[in-house]
C-alpha cells in the first residue's frame, strides 16, 4: 500500500482578513469568514457609502448624520450635567437630614 500524501493548509486570520479586502462576498459570507477564523475589521478604514454615486443623496445623508452626531452629543452631555446636580443635590439632603 502506498501512503497517499495530504495537502493541507493553514489559514490564519490575516490572510482570510486580506483575502476579504478585495474578494466580492456577500455581507453574510463576510460575516461569516470572520466569525469563523477571527479576522478584526480595519478601526481605522473608512465604511462603505451607501448613496451609490448619488451626490445628492450623498449630501442629504452626511446632513443626517451630523444632525444624530449633535443630538447624541447634546444628550451625552445634559446626562453629565444631570449627574452632577443629583450628586449636588444628595450632598444637601445629607447635610440638612443631620440638622
Amino acid at each position: 500500500m502506498e501512503r497517499k500524501g495530504s495537502n493541507t493548509a493553514v489559514v490564519t486570520k490575516q490572510v482570510v482578513a486580506t483575502a476579504l479586502k478585495t474578494a466580492t462576498t456577500t455581507t453574510r459570507e463576510e460575516h461569516a469568514l470572520r466569525m469563523r477564523y477571527g479576522a478584526t475589521f480595519d478601526k481605522k478604514a473608512a465604511l462603505p457609502q451607501a448613496h451609490n454615486g448619488n451626490e445628492e443623496l450623498g449630501d442629504e445623508l452626511l446632513l443626517i448624520e451630523m444632525q444624530l452626531l449633535r443630538g447624541l452629543r447634546a444628550h451625552q452631555g445634559k446626562g453629565v450635567k444631570a449627574a452632577t446636580k443629583s450628586a449636588v443635590k444628595s450632598k444637601i439632603a445629607a447635610k440638612l437630614s443631620k440638622k
